[in-house]
């Protein structure tokens, strides 16, 4: 798990992201719930999956992201 530190530019609260991993075709987010939800292509298509791979690598916005727009996860655990 690469670890995700973000805080939120609104409130000042860190991120309910506690870390992620990802691939060619998926993402494992990892809550501060103890929580984590992998999402694939297959479940939620590319543009969603390469968008929060591109947050996570940021360090920004994948909690909201995740929030806003609910993609669909292949798996929860």
């Amino acid at each position: 798990m690469q670890p995700y530190h973000s805080v939120s530019k609104t409130t000042g609260q860190p991120s309910g992201v506690e870390g992620f991993d990802y691939g060619k075709d998926y993402i494992t987010v990892y809550f501060t719930s103890g929580e984590w939800y992998t999402y694939n292509y297959g479940s939620c298509g590319i543009n969603h999956i390469e968008t929060m791979k591109l947050l996570a690598q940021r360090q920004s916005g994948l909690n909201t992201y995740i929030a806003r727009h609910q993609p669909d996860y292949a798996s929860k655990r």
